[in-house]
């Protein structure tokens, strides 16, 4: 079984694209070279990776949690798009977690935490210098307000005990990237 995924695909569609993958995937009916070959199809617009990346770590299923080597061999094939946004939902995801809490919402903050660690665990296995990068800068502009993510920062509001956790999310990923043999 082979989706086939539009050239100009919406957000909205690469979401449906993804939770019928996701279903195909968890029942086993998916070979290797299919799984590589949907998620390279997916993350080679913005439209699609963030479709599939909001869909794949927010599952209620642990397919997220031990991705195969068709997933990680198919992230790697956009490193400027998948780099970023894994950067990205590190940040919000670690940041979210606090607003779910102080919201008394332990379930949603449960599922920003799972978030996290998914994305972490994927920005590990890409072995990517562009990522290690990127999440320096992010770390930069979250200690100093300044530099390549202050805009991003800015535009979703987050307080410095939100910044705080994002530098320690950033900062565990970095050591494990380090610790990691390649």
């Amino acid at each position: 079984m082979n989706l086939q995924v539009p050239e100009s695909i919406t957000f909205e569609d690469a979401i449906a694209l993804t939770q019928s993958f996701l279903n195909n995937l968890s029942t086993d009916e998916l070979e290797e070279k299919e799984i590589q070959a949907t998620i390279t199809s997916l993350v080679k617009t913005e439209n699609g990776a963030r479709g599939f990346f909001v869909t794949y770590l927010t599952d209620d299923r642990t397919l997220a949690d031990n991705p195969s080597n068709g997933v990680i061999e198919a992230l790697k094939t956009s490193p400027e798009i998948v780099d970023e946004l894994l950067v990205k939902n590190l940040a919000m995801s670690s940041a979210m977690a606090i607003a779910h809490r102080r919201n008394k919402d332990e379930e949603s903050a449960k599922g920003s935490d799972s978030v996290r660690q998914r994305t972490a665990y994927l920005i590990k296995q890409l072995h990517s210098d562009l990522i290690a990068n990127k999440l320096k800068e992010l770390s930069k502009s979250a200690a100093t307000g300044e530099g390549e993510y202050q805009a991003f920062l800015k535009r979703w509001g987050y307080d410095e005990e939100q910044k705080k956790v994002i530098q320690k999310a950033i900062s565990d990923v970095l050591t494990q990237v380090a610790n990691y043999k390649y």
